[in-house]
C-alpha cells in the first residue's frame, strides 16, 4: 500500500469488497436565512432554497416568524415538491430560514427533516442546521434524563432541544445558544429564529460555510454597509432592507442580496429589528478547517469562498493536474457537473483540445417514482450519455473530481469504451479519499473507500481505464485561496481529514467505533473531551454569561 499519513499498519489491509452502488459524495444540507420586513420572506427563502438544491435533495422545509409566533412547512422531496404558491402565501412574516437535508447523521424520515421546532415556555425557535456534531449521543441520553422529549435521533434535533433548554433556563436565547456552542463538537453551521429575530452561528473551526449578505432597499443606494457589519452597530442603515445568510453565495445572488462577509467561526450574529449584533460565542480556533471539498466538489462553480471563485479553483485543480500527471491524448472531456471547470484548464496546460463527450439529462433527480430493477442496474446511464460521434476513436482524458467507492467510474470507462473511445485515461481533480468524513460528508464507513482498500494501479484495473492519476494534496492546496492570518488574529486553514486521517475535532471513540479499518490510525490535533454525566446541569449552573451582561 503507498504511505498514508497518520496510519500505523498492524495487519494488511482486507481487499475491496463491492462498493455500495452509490458512488457519489452526498454533503448533508443547505441552509438560508432571512430578516426582511419589508419583503415575501418565504418567497425568498424558497429561491434561495432553489439555489441550494445541489447540497440536499432528501427534504426541504421553511419556517417564518410573523412577530408573534414561528410557522413551519417542511416534507420529504426537492424544493419544488414540498412547496406551491399556495403554501408560500400561507407563511407570512418578517423574518424566515430555510433547509434542503441529505442525511448523514439521523434517520431519513419526515421527523429528521428541518427546520428542527423547539418550544421554551411559549416562544417557538426553529433551527436549521448544516454538518454533522460527533457527541450528541451523551448529550441526548442528558436530556432525556432531564425530561426532554425527542421525535427522531438526528443530531440536528439535540442542538436544538439543548438550546431551547438553556433558552429557557436563562430566559437569553443568545446565551442558549453560546451554553449549547460550548458543548457541541463537530461541524455546523447554523441558522434559528424565534418570532422575532434570526441567529446565525458556525463551529470554532468553521469547517461548514455560511455567509453573509445585504439586501438593498428599493433606491438601490447601499449606504456604509460594511461599516455597520464590521463594527457590529445596533442601528441599521435606511439603505438596507434586510440581511441574509446562506450556505454558498449563490443563494445571495439569486434573491439579489450583496455579500459582506462570511460568519467568523464561533461568532453569533443576531439580526432583528434592533439591528445586526454580533459577538464571539465560543473562542474562535487557532487556525480554522474550513471543508476543502467544498471547492472540490459540493459548491456551485458561481459561489465565491474565500475570495476566490469555485470556479477559478476548479479551473486551477485542472491545470495543476495536468502538470502533476501528464499524458498523450486526443481530448479532455469533463464528467459533468463538477469535472467540467478542472477539464478546461487541464485542456489549458497541457495544450490538448477540450470537448464534450458526455450528456447529462438534467431531469434525472430524486423522484418518489422508483425506477425499476433493471433500469437501477443501469446506474450512471440514467445520468449522463455518451456523445458518440465526438469520442469515437479518440484517446480521452477524463476529468472527474474524486473517485469514493469506484462504481460510478466503472460503468463510466465502460461506456465510453463501447461508444468507440480508443483509450481512456481517467485524472481526479483531487487526492484520493483514503478517511472517512464525520463533520457532514455521508463516508463515515472506511471500508467503502476504494482506496483505503487498494493501490492506484489496482483501482485503475478494477475501472477498466487506460491510466489513472489523482492530484497531490500538496497540489490541491496550492488552488485553494491561501491560507493566512485572519483578521480575528488566527490562521485560515482547510480540513483535509479525509485525504490525510488528520482530524481537526477529535473523534470520540463511541462515534467513530467501527469506522475505521485495522491497520489505519486517524491523528486528531486534540483528544476528545469526555463529558462528565451531568454536564448539561453543570452548564445550566454556570451563570457567567448573566454576570458579565445584565
Amino acid at each position: 500500500m503507498p504511505e498514508r499519513s497518520c496510519r500505523t499498519v498492524c495487519n494488511p489491509v482486507p481487499a475491496a469488497t463491492d462498493p455500495a452502488p452509490d458512488d457519489a459524495l452526498h454533503e448533508e444540507c443547505g441552509v438560508f436565512g432571512v430578516w426582511a420586513p419589508s419583503r415575501d420572506v418565504a418567497r425568498l427563502t424558497y429561491f434561495g432554497l432553489m439555489s441550494l438544491q445541489h447540497r440536499g435533495q432528501e427534504s426541504a422545509g421553511i419556517a417564518v416568524g410573523d412577530g408573534g409566533t414561528v410557522m413551519v412547512r417542511k416534507e420529504l422531496g426537492l424544493v419544488s415538491q414540498v412547496f406551491t404558491d399556495a403554501d408560500l402565501a400561507a407563511l407570512p412574516g418578517q423574518l424566515a430560514i430555510g433547509h434542503v437535508r441529505y442525511g448523514t447523521a439521523g434517520a431519513k424520515s419526515w421527523e429528521a427533516a428541518q427546520p428542527h421546532l423547539s418550544t421554551i415556555n411559549d416562544v417557538i425557535i426553529a433551527l436549521a442546521h448544516n454538518g454533522t456534531l460527533v457527541n450528541t449521543d451523551e448529550l441526548r441520553r442528558q436530556l432525556i434524563d432531564l425530561g426532554v422529549h425527542f421525535l427522531s435521533n438526528s443530531d440536528s434535533e439535540v442542538a436544538a432541544k439543548l438550546i431551547g433548554y438553556f433558552t429557557q433556563r436563562t430566559r437569553h436565547l443568545r446565551e442558549g445558544i453560546r451554553k449549547t456552542m460550548e458543548l457541541v463538537r463537530g461541524g455546523y453551521a447554523m441558522a434559528l429564529i424565534n418570532e422575532q429575530a434570526l441567529y446565525a452561528f458556525r463551529d470554532p473551526f468553521g469547517i461548514r460555510p455560511l455567509v453573509l449578505g445585504y439586501l438593498p432597499a428599493d433606491d438601490g443606494a447601499v449606504g456604509d454597509v460594511f461599516h455597520l457589519t464590521h463594527s457590529d452597530a445596533s442601528d441599521t442603515s435606511s439603505n438596507v432592507a434586510g440581511w441574509v445568510v446562506a450556505s454558498e453565495t449563490c443563494a445571495l445572488d439569486i434573491v439579489g442580496a450583496v455579500y459582506v462577509r462570511d460568519i467568523r467561526p464561533g461568532e453569533i450574529l443576531r439580526i432583528s429589528a434592533e439591528g445586526l449584533v454580533s459577538e464571539q460565542g465560543v473562542p474562535a480556533a487557532r487556525e480554522t478547517a474550513e471543508c476543502i471539498f467544498e471547492q472540490v466538489y459540493f459548491a456551485r462553480p458561481d459561489s465565491i469562498m474565500a475570495g476566490k471563485s469555485v470556479y477559478a479553483c476548479r479551473y486551477d485543480m485542472g491545470r495543476q493536474l495536468a502538470r502533476e500527471a501528464p499524458v498523450e491524448a486526443d481530448m479532455v472531456i469533463g464528467v459533468p457537473d463538477s469535472g467540467l471547470p478542472p477539464a478546461e484548464g487541464f485542456a489549458h496546460e497541457s495544450g490538448i483540445p477540450f470537448g464534450e463527450g458526455l450528456i447529462k439529462n438534467r431531469y434525472v433527480a430524486r423522484t418518489f417514482i422508483q425506477p425499476t430493477q433493471e433500469l437501477r442496474a443501469m446506474g450512471v446511464r440514467m445520468k449522463l450519455n455518451p456523445l458518440r460521434d465526438n469520442i469515437a476513436g479518440k484517446r480521452l482524458v477524463v476529468i472527474d473530481d474524486s473517485i469514493v467507492r469506484g462504481t460510478t467510474m466503472v460503468q463510466l470507462v465502460r461506456m465510453l469504451r463501447q461508444a468507440g473511445a480508443a483509450e481512456v485515461h481517467v485524472r481526479i481533480n483531487s487526492p484520493e479519499v483514503v478517511w472517512p468524513c464525520f463533520y457532514g460528508i455521508d463516508t463515515d464507513v472506511q471500508a467503502q473507500l476504494i482506496s483505503a482498500n487498494r493501490r492506484v494501479e489496482e483501482i485503475r484495473d478494477y475501472i477498466g481505464a487506460d491510466s489513472l492519476a489523482f492530484l497531490s494534496v500538496k497540489g490541491l492546496l496550492a488552488c485553494m485561496p491561501p491560507c493566512g492570518a485572519t483578521p480575528e488574529g488566527g490562521v485560515r486553514g482547510y480540513c483535509t481529514a479525509c485525504f490525510t486521517g488528520v482530524y481537526p475535532v477529535a473523534i470520540p471513540e463511541s462515534f467513530g467505533r467501527d469506522k475505521f479499518m485495522p491497520g489505519y490510525d486517524p491523528c486528531n490535533l486534540t483528544q476528545p473531551t469526555v463529558l462528565p454525566r451531568d454536564v448539561v446541569e453543570q452548564k445550566d449552573r454556570d451563570r457567567t454569561w448573566e454576570s458579565e451582561h445584565l
